[in-house]
């Protein structure tokens, strides 16, 4: 137990004492999460502060910081690394970039949903007709809360049928209403969104 326990202390000094690219090589050699466990040591300072540079945020941040460490395990292996540090700041650089390509790519996507939104209701009430496009996009809030505020049934197949695209006929199979059902649904929704809006 001895030996063992000796064994144990002695290969966690030899690690400390190894370069990044030594590092590498025994990963490849052993898949040893200790290894991991070293190299995030040395570098979670650098590249939480290249997160914060892009993120400016903290936790998002932190969160990060562990999403890049969990993709060494897989990246150490399979890629050729002449000097970590470079290599780690651009990999935590990328990954930044992408969360935020990501976020822009669903916010947009969201302010989209609502506009189809708007313009399906423009297309069956007078509520918008006068209205200019800055006044309409001014909306977008209260629309947003309307839609929030309606029956969980309702809210449930505007969401399929607007947000994520899909066909009566899709939304009909995925919340196993009959399209009946859906059409009554979306129906009453959008009604209900034009007395919200009317009352707001």
């Amino acid at each position: 137990m001895f030996l063992k326990f000796k064994r144990k202390i002695t290969s966690e000094l030899d690690i400390k004492s190894f370069t990044d690219e030594e590092l590498i090589v025994r990963y490849k050699d052993s898949a040893d999460n200790n290894i991991i466990s070293e190299l995030f040591d040395r570098y979670t300072h650098l590249i939480f502060g290249v997160c914060m540079k892009y993120l400016k945020n903290k936790e998002d941040s932190k969160d990060a910081v562990m999403q890049i460490f969990e993709q060494l395990l897989s990246k150490l292996r399979t890629q050729e690394i002449q000097n970590f540090k470079s290599w780690i700041y651009t990999v935590s650089k990328n990954h930044c970039l992408m969360q935020i390509r990501h976020e822009h790519t669903t916010k947009k996507y969201k302010v989209e949903y609502y506009e189809n939104m708007q313009q399906e209701i423009m297309e069956s009430t007078e509520l918008f007709h006068h209205l200019n496009k800055e006044e309409i996009n001014d909306r977008i809030p209260k629309l947003k809360k309307g839609i929030d505020q309606l029956k969980a049934d309702q809210r449930r197949c505007i969401e399929l049928l607007y947000l994520q695209e899909k066909s009566y006929k899709e939304v009909s199979e995925m919340t196993g209403f009959s399209l009946k059902q859906v059409k009554s649904y979306i129906q009453n929704g959008k009604r209900n969104l034009k007395i919200f809006l009317e009352n707001e």
